[in-house]
């Protein structure tokens, strides 16, 4: 008797949960990409205004690290963000090399806009499961999200 039912290898070569749920975040991702392109959005930008809508403030070392990009990466994209008037930086009182970065009316504006996108793209996705389907996926991806973050 097989000690360990869920075993990985008993999968078939394209069904095991690693490149399914790459394959649903890539298609995820597309989806989301060609709604927020009628926004004049991307994705890193999106991201970038997303995460900062809950940690205004934050000094561009610390987003780099939430979105996992190097900062050299971020500042260019906050220097972009900033000529289309979706970011200021405000001087960091505690640190006079550093900046604080703060979303503009229109970044508040846009993020009105692309979270229903966001959601239409979520309920796209689960689309066919029922409510305590869509539940245990929840449950098991925060688990496994978990699971690694314990072990890296």
């Amino acid at each position: 008797m097989d000690e360990n039912p869920g075993k990985t290898e008993n999968l078939g070569k394209d069904e095991n949960i690693a490149m399914l749920m790459a394959q649903v975040s890539r298609l995820m991702r597309r989806t989301f990409d060609e709604k927020a392109r009628l926004l004049g959005m991307t994705r890193p930008q999106w991201q970038v205004i997303s995460i900062l809508s809950v940690n205004e403030g934050i000094n561009q070392g610390g987003l780099a690290e939430l979105l996992e990009v190097e900062p050299i990466t971020l500042g260019r994209m906050v220097d972009r963000l900033q000529d289309a008037a979706l970011v200021e930086r405000r001087p960091d009182p505690a640190d006079r090399r550093a900046w604080r970065l703060h979303l503009t009316d229109k970044a508040q504006g846009l993020l009105v806009q692309l979270r229903p996108l966001a959601l239409d793209t979520i309920d796209a996705a689960q689309e066919g499961l029922s409510q305590p389907e869509r539940d245990g996926l929840i449950t098991a991806m925060q688990v496994m999200r978990s699971n690694l973050s314990r072990k890296a």
